[in-house]
């Protein structure tokens, strides 16, 4: 049976252990010892923030814990109807892959569009209509026609 490798690394690691092991156990018997219970307390005042004294009792605030409301709060639903059909301008167009970017007139924004999402053929510089869909990597105009 071979015995168990103790090298230099090993030994040094251990005592460092054990040494800090020995430096925390005497600065807890030196807690108990100065008996000084009061600085190892920590209190947060009226206006939040930590301090040592404790607070004054007739600055407390009673809080009714029904009235805290959790979660989000319901989306009210708005009066005007946004149009789905955007305008914009083709930017760039590569017939041979088949995609591009359009880029939307009122929000200076750029959408990829697909050949598969229009409807009639577009080149650069074009003016269309388009609307939008999520796809995987972010907002695809589709429905793009020619205005």
């Amino acid at each position: 049976m071979a015995r168990a490798q103790e090298t230099f690394g090993k030994k040094e690691r251990e005592k460092k252990r054990l040494k800090k092991r020995e430096e925390k156990a005497k600065k807890k018997e030196q807690r108990k010892a100065s008996g000084d219970q009061d600085s190892m307390f920590v209190y947060v005042d009226e206006n939040g923030h930590l301090v040592d004294t404790p607070p004054d009792p007739s600055k407390k605030v009673k809080v009714d814990a029904e009235s805290i409301v959790l979660g989000i709060p319901k989306k009210e639903e708005s009066d005007e109807v946004i149009d789905p059909v955007r305008k914009g301008r083709v930017e760039f167009f590569n017939d041979s892959k088949g995609y591009g970017f359009i880029k939307d007139t009122e929000t200076q924004e750029k959408f990829f569009v697909h050949v598969q999402g229009c409807l009639e053929e577009i080149k650069e510089n074009n003016m269309v209509q388009f609307e939008l869909e999520r796809g995987m990597k972010g907002m695809n105009a589709v429905r793009v026609k020619k205005v």
